[in-house]
């Protein structure tokens, strides 16, 4: 078996189960524990993973957000149910924006319900979807392409998001704790936050399992969305600290 195929082939079981046993992988595809520890050195180094103790798992931590192509596999049903709920804020005729993000490319492939529109993105995922499309004015930012992000990043998106305005910004985030959202990574929290700044209206998307952890960097107060929607109602002490510091909380159902 080629190196490209045995390595797909545990990102494929790490999109199952989330996490890998070291072992587990030498004995499934009879090589040596050094073959699987280079083979997790690859993918760790291309951000698909993150090595742990005695394997490599994909659920992100705070210095770590798992691979676009990782995620746009996950949870999909999710992501539809959470879209679904963050297009009833759109309207004919605005401007959007949307983030990076494999639930904000969900969202990107169903703004095309709500033509004509005026799209700002960064996300090559909604890009590479809406481009041509009648209806949708789509304004590309250009940035330094992230693989890791499937996004342009970086000072250009930046300086471009600084020169428009948008009705509405639809917000991603994979971490949420007290009032705060968080994001691993320093490129993309400041792309989000341009977009924030340079929006009327703002919603937060965020899957119901990040609710309650944080990642390295704050991305926002809480307080700066119009609205926050998440799949399914989260812990009720979680709720209940929404409510007390005014947090409108959607729970898309």
């Amino acid at each position: 078996m080629r190196r490209e195929e045995r390595q797909q082939l545990i990102v494929n079981l790490l999109v199952e189960n989330k996490t890998v046993d070291l072992d587990d992988l030498a004995d499934r595809f009879a090589v040596s524990k050094m073959t699987i520890h280079r083979d997790l050195d690859d993918l760790e180094q291309a951000g698909v993973l993150r090595k742990i103790r005695g394997g490599a798992t994909i659920d992100a931590g705070t210095q770590f957000e798992s691979d676009f192509r990782i995620r746009e596999r996950q949870d999909h049903d999710e992501k539809v149910i959470v879209a679904r709920r963050a297009l009833e804020f759109v309207e004919p005729g605005m401007t959007v924006m949307v983030n990076d993000g494999s639930m904000a490319a969900v969202l990107g492939e169903m703004l095309l319900e709500k033509r004509p529109l005026t799209l700002i993105t960064n996300n090559s995922a909604i890009i590479d979807r809406l481009k041509g499309e009648n209806g949708i004015t789509l304004i590309a930012l250009g940035g330094t392409y992230s693989p890791k992000f499937n996004a342009y990043l970086g000072v250009v998106t930046e300086e471009a998001l600084s020169h428009l305005r948008a009705d509405l910004a639809f917000i991603s985030a994979p971490a949420v704790s007290g009032r705060l959202a968080y994001h691993m990574d320093d490129d993309v929290v400041r792309a989000k936050r341009a977009m924030i700044s340079s929006s009327t209206r703002r919603v937060l998307l965020v899957n119901h399992k990040r609710i309650g952890h944080t990642a390295l960097h704050v991305l926002a107060d809480l307080q700066a969305f119009d609205a926050v929607i998440t799949n399914r109602t989260p812990d009720p002490a979680i709720r209940e600290e929404f409510d007390r510091v005014g947090i409108p909380l959607t729970v898309a159902a």
